[in-house]
């Protein structure tokens, strides 16, 4: 098999994983509604956690088989792929709107990671990173804050999608801050010969910056599903999160959009394309929140049914409308 046919099947199969990943997260989701952000004491949850690094992993392995500008688009299955898995694997099914919106938001975001051209391989200094992290930690505060104060349990947990796929997002560029360094220094043993000890513990800061980075996106993108279904907190994820690293991409990496002014041209209308099937999947699933509020059974009021409602009737009304209640109809 040819190095890119590997990379190809490496991506696919690490897609597949994200998408299992994300289906038992939801159901994990429905059935523990007390422990929103991380179930750590039912066993599935760790099962998605397992899915998850698996297609991390996958993908790294994609990456060093392939170009990037062919396995990052490839990730955007990721949604494709969960919709008739959720609906093989728990008997759950996606209406038309939730297609046309997942299929919107994958095609956009292919196109717009398609579009990202590759500048030569470098890393951050260490006020960059510090910049970033400090930047990432209060972006995705502020919008945990926010989610934390809306009512609707849709527009909240597409904002802790945000959350979540900005700070996996960030996450994958202090990975490659990460390789970067460790590739000029050759590896395990040039940074043995060279710098020894002291070079490790220059990159403890940036690994702990990735292992909080992931944690906190496992846990926020946990929360997401609450409430909301698959499809509308997996596309916002699957979206924010290499959309926000190619942005610090070509902000400090010094990546570009390929074309010039036509590629820039087209690279906005991909993004328009995967905001508008994001929008797609909120007000779908929006709908359908509505839809069951309107079907649910009318509770009677406590007062009407109550035993004592002739009493708390007689009482509220005037003295003029007592008399005449409590008057038989012949003397009035």
């Amino acid at each position: 098999m040819s190095a890119l046919a590997t990379s190809v099947l490496l991506a696919l199969v690490s897609a597949v994983a994200y998408a299992a990943g994300a289906i038992v997260q939801e159901r994990v989701a429905s059935t523990t509604p007390t422990r929103p952000y991380a179930p750590l004491r039912h066993g599935a949850w760790w099962a998605a956690v397992v899915l998850n690094g698996l297609g991390a992993l996958l993908h790294v392995g994609a990456l060093s088989y392939g170009p990037l500008s062919l396995v990052q688009p490839l990730g955007a299955l990721t949604i494709v792929f969960a919709l008739p898995m959720a609906a093989v694997l728990v008997r759950r099914r996606a209406g038309a709107a939730a297609w046309r919106g997942a299929i919107m938001a994958s095609a956009g975001l292919a196109g717009l990671l398609s579009l990202t051209g590759t500048a030569d391989v470098q890393s951050l200094g260490g006020g960059e990173r510090l910049a970033v992290a400090l930047v990432t930690c209060g972006g995705v505060a502020v919008v945990f804050l926010v989610a934390q104060r809306v009512h609707r349990a849709v527009v909240r947990s597409i904002l802790l999608a945000t959350a979540a796929g900005a700070a996996f997002g960030i996450a994958s560029v202090f990975t490659k801050t990460v390789a970067v360094d460790w590739s000029s220094s050759g590896g395990l043993g040039g940074l043995t010969a060279t710098t020894g000890l002291t070079g490790l513990t220059g990159q403890l800061p940036s690994l702990l910056t990735i292992a909080g980075l992931a944690a906190t996106g496992m846990m926020l993108s946990q929360a997401s599903y609450r409430g909301a279904g698959l499809a509308a907190p997996l596309a916002t994820v699957t979206v924010v999160n290499p959309v926000v690293a190619a942005a610090v991409g070509i902000t400090l990496f010094g990546e570009h959009f390929r074309y010039g002014a036509t590629g820039t041209a087209l690279a906005l209308g991909c993004g328009v394309v995967a905001a508008g099937g994001l929008i797609l999947l909120t007000t779908e699933r929006l709908g359908a929140h509505a839809e069951r509020q309107r079907r649910l059974p009318a509770v009677p009021s406590p007062v009407a049914t109550s035993p004592a409602a002739p009493a708390v009737a007689l009482l509220a009304a005037g003295p003029q409308a007592r008399t005449q209640m409590v008057t038989p109809p012949a003397l009035r």
